[in-house]
């Protein structure tokens, strides 16, 4: 497995912070975020129900660009016509 990593929590001291990567074998973004809590794990079931396979993270604001930058970099391998 192959992860191109895109970038990390612009506030990090270091690591074990949000991160995220680009898994261009299996087209799909990767990221690490921190555990979503019971109550909003509550909110988001009322949505959509959450199987055993799936997890709830939270991803702060600052990270935006990274996450943009993640969505272009994969819409360019992707669908290059669009670049």
């Amino acid at each position: 497995m192959v992860l191109r990593f895109i970038g990390i929590d612009p506030e990090t001291g270091g690591g074990n912070c949000p991160a995220v990567w680009l898994d261009d074998a299996r087209k799909e973004l990767v990221l690490q975020g921190w555990r979503a809590d019971d109550e909003m794990l509550a909110h988001t079931q009322r949505d959509s129900p959450l199987p055993d396979n799936e997890a709830v993270i939270r991803l702060p604001y600052r990270m935006i660009d990274i996450i943009r930058k993640a969505i272009d970099d994969a819409e360019a391998i992707d669908r290059p016509q669009l670049r």
